[in-house]
């Protein structure tokens, strides 16, 4: 698993800082590399990759999608951790991009890595027919902005030292994270031409996605900074809406490990093509073991 991870990892590295380097040497070029290189695991990416083997879809062009990705993500952690957010001033054992920049800086980074994710979709070596891109293009706008990440963001920081139902819990965190995940689960369907698997893999992609926040969650509760390279045990201390607030440490862990099962009776159907993607999955979840 690891060593499949670090080459989907190493070749989506490989792309980007091609793509960046024949971009226009602006200003803002050092902090857009310092919020996106050398990046986390590259999970979103490794989804991409294990649902397209299902569906034998080309690897060159399912790293340039994860690329896209990839800036989506990382414009989304700049920003999450700007003094009005989230207040974080490390992330991934490297100071915020705030910190090491400036917060206006730092925004405009962000900014220009979302805008950039379009951009690499919509280039001519990605080779798609134009109605696919657009698709592609239009899903990932709406899974990154108030209907996703944005959305669940603001849901985030609207639900701090407030008592919170389950329900909302589990909307906040699958707009926060999940969207994402269901963009990286439901592009290699979409490239495949079979419609019938969408809403399939759109419900994989969230359940997944709220799985790895499961994760994100029991980490900071428990973890060690240093270790995973952020500050941690600071949800408690903010009072986030999390499963952990609402259910206690050993519930979330039996809800991870259910959502967990669901999941892989999901995919069952797909055999053997399934097995990277049950790895992935398991793998998700073991960061907290």
């Amino acid at each position: 698993m690891k060593k499949k991870l670090n080459k989907v990892a190493k070749d989506t590295n490989t792309f980007l800082k091609n793509f960046i380097t024949k971009q226009n040497k602006t200003d803002l070029i050092n902090p857009m590399k310092y919020g996106l290189f050398p990046g986390g695991k590259k999970i979103r990416s490794k989804l991409i990759i294990d649902v397209g083997k299902i569906f034998n879809i080309k690897y060159r062009e399912l790293i340039q999608i994860g690329a896209a990705v990839e800036c989506i993500h990382a414009y989304s952690l700049i920003h999450d951790d700007l003094p009005c957010m989230d207040n974080d001033r490390l992330r991934r054992g490297k100071l915020s991009t705030h910190i090491k920049y400036g917060e206006s800086t730092a925004i405009l980074a962000g900014n220009s890595l979302l805008t950039i994710a379009f951009e690499i979709l919509s280039q001519p070596s990605l080779k798609l027919n134009s109605k696919t891109k657009n698709i592609l293009i239009n899903l990932l706008s709406k899974c990154s902005g108030h209907s996703g990440i944005a959305g669940g963001q603001y849901l985030d920081l609207n639900f701090e030292r407030k008592k919170i139902p389950l329900k909302k819990i589990v909307n906040m965190q699958i707009k926060k994270t999940g969207k994402l995940f269901s963009f990286c689960c439901m592009a290699p369907v979409i490239i495949s031409k079979k419609n019938e698997y969408l809403s399939l893999f759109d419900k994989i992609g969230s359940e997944i996605g709220l799985l790895f926040q499961i994760a994100d969650d029991l980490i900071d509760y428990l973890g060690n900074s240093k270790k995973v390279g952020k500050k941690t045990k600071k949800d408690k201390k903010k009072g986030k809406a999390t499963l952990i607030s609402l259910l206690g440490y050993r519930n979330t862990i039996k809800y991870g490990d259910t959502l967990k099962s669901n999941i892989f009776k999901k995919i069952k159907r797909f055999g053997k093509n399934a097995k990277d993607l049950e790895d992935t999955i398991s793998f998700i979840l073991m960061r907290t073991k």
